[in-house]
């Protein structure tokens, strides 16, 4: 993992957590979820970041790509000599307009969905971690208990 912003810069709750002297507390355990809960945290925000930076960078390329399209098609169209021609360049045109916001708003969604899903795995990885660790430790009171 890059390093990336950590919130709480260098302090060492290592020394704060001893420091409280609470009986059958392994510090060290604690200190290295909470760093491991961070670390899980800042990996699921720059997931987020960068499928949102994703997002904006395909519908900056769609508007570009747009823009082009219809300069092209407009020129291609020229004048239309009757009413019913005008009538029909511009459904057509109007069908052509819906038929690609429709297919790139699945596009759209679909990247949406991957940056959330790909920040989400980050975090479900974590808590499952986090919960073979309870699981351990508990396990470790209960052979120290018999």
């Amino acid at each position: 993992m890059n390093k990336a912003y950590h919130p709480f810069g260098e302090v060492d709750f290592t020394k704060f957590m001893a420091e409280l002297k609470v009986p059958g507390l392994n510090v060290e355990q604690v200190a290295d979820s909470y760093r491991k809960n961070v670390e899980a945290l800042t990996e699921a925000s720059q997931a987020a970041v960068e499928g949102l930076q994703a997002v904006v960078k395909r519908q900056t390329e769609i508007l570009r790509e747009s823009m082009e399209e219809y300069a092209i098609l407009l020129r291609s169209y020229g004048a239309p000599t009757t009413p019913e021609e005008a009538a029909s360049k511009q459904a057509e045109l109007a069908k052509h307009t819906f038929e690609n916001t429709l297919a790139h708003m699945k596009e759209i969604g679909e990247l949406i969905a991957k940056a959330n899903s790909d920040s989400l795995e980050v975090i479900n990885k974590r808590v499952s971690e986090m919960l073979d660790e309870v699981k351990a430790l508990s396990a470790k009171k209960k052979g120290k208990a018999a």
